[in-house]
């Protein structure tokens, strides 16, 4: 059961005078150097025919519409909204499924390498019946395994909440932040 309580204050007449400038209660802020968590950005529109979002560009980046936080204006736009960008995978319509089926039932003859781009190799797993099998078996492993991708460096097409590898790569470039409790 709620208990529900309304007060009832007497007014004259007088509602509280709005502020002539709206915009002076708003921190401005160039938000294209806001850190996450300060805004919020919608889920990008996704293409049917690519799985990825719409206007992914070669380099991985496709735009998105965000928000700021409340509190804080933007002085690209004057408001709380602004354009920003997220991560993608652009793809040239080489669908993972199809490779992989064409590497399993036809990597003797060297259909997947056609078909992923690379047709010396393809023409090489032809002649030699897929190397004598072992490079059937060795293609099925990597495109199985997403390591063997197109020749033109596109990301298959795989549903977008499909199941994709990630991978995480370890070189010169990473900082393993130190930790107090290391010995």
């Amino acid at each position: 059961m709620s208990l529900y309580i309304i007060f009832l204050l007497p007014c004259n007449g007088n509602l509280p005078e709005q502020e002539e400038n709206p915009s002076e209660k708003y921190l401005t802020v160039d938000c294209s150097t806001l850190l996450p968590g300060q805004y919020l950005c919608s889920e990008p529109e996704i293409d049917e025919s690519t799985q990825e979002p719409i206007d992914c560009s070669r380099e991985g980046i496709a735009s998105v519409q965000c928000m700021a936080l409340p509190g804080l204006s933007c002085i690209e736009t004057g408001n709380r909204s602004f354009t920003g960008s997220t991560e993608c995978r652009w793809t040239n319509g080489v669908h993972f499924q199809t490779a992989l089926l064409l590497s399993i039932f036809f990597g003797p003859l060297g259909l997947d390498r056609f078909y992923l781009g690379y047709p010396a190799i393809g023409f090489l797993k032809l002649t030699t019946l897929g190397f004598f099998f072992l490079g059937h078996l060795l293609d099925v492993i990597l495109i199985a395994s997403q390591s063997l991708g197109p020749a033109d460096g596109s990301a298959y097409v795989i549903n977008y909440y499909g199941p994709r590898l990630h991978v995480v790569r370890l070189d010169n470039m990473t900082v393993r932040k130190p930790r107090p409790d290391w010995y």
